[in-house]
């Protein structure tokens, strides 16, 4: 449990991820910015980063892979390519932003990306940002999955 930002954050049960995307999340672009950091164990900082050519073909497809750039990685050390699950490509493919659109999810007034803090704050309730990338991990190891690259 967490207490003031330290301690471990619990990890979110099945019907707790449910209320979230039925009830809890207002938007698509909301749904989809939680859906990442779950499906993938994406930091917040690293989902908010997304361009959108990053998920999407030319095509306005969703790609097989997203690509998490080098640069917005915790340790900058490499760019990483994470499959994109079933479940995360249909809330991919409802919300797909306009071409134009140079992040995935861009910043109040159409300036640069989201904010970490305010992406933050719009999944804030009870810390989900860092309880999906527990939870994902914990799924993992649920099915028999020792290593799994950071």
């Amino acid at each position: 449990m967490k207490i003031d930002r330290h301690g471990k954050a619990r990890c979110l049960e099945v019907a707790e991820i449910q209320l979230l995307f039925n009830s809890g999340l207002q938007t698509i672009a909301h749904r989809c910015l939680f859906g990442i950091c779950l499906y993938t164990a994406a930091r917040i900082n690293e989902s908010c980063t997304l361009r959108r050519a990053d998920v999407f073909d030319k095509s306005r497809r969703v790609r097989p892979e997203l690509i998490i750039r080098k640069n917005n990685t915790k340790g900058k050390l490499a760019t990483r390519c994470i499959p994109i699950s079933e479940d995360l490509r249909a809330l991919l493919t409802e919300y797909n932003p306009p071409s134009n659109q140079w992040f995935l999810f861009p910043g109040r007034h159409g300036q640069g990306h989201i904010r970490p803090d305010s992406a933050s704050r719009i999944l804030r309730r009870s810390d989900e940002s860092h309880r999906a990338r527990r939870s994902q991990y914990a799924f993992i190891q649920k099915d028999g999955v020792d290593d799994y690259e950071q």
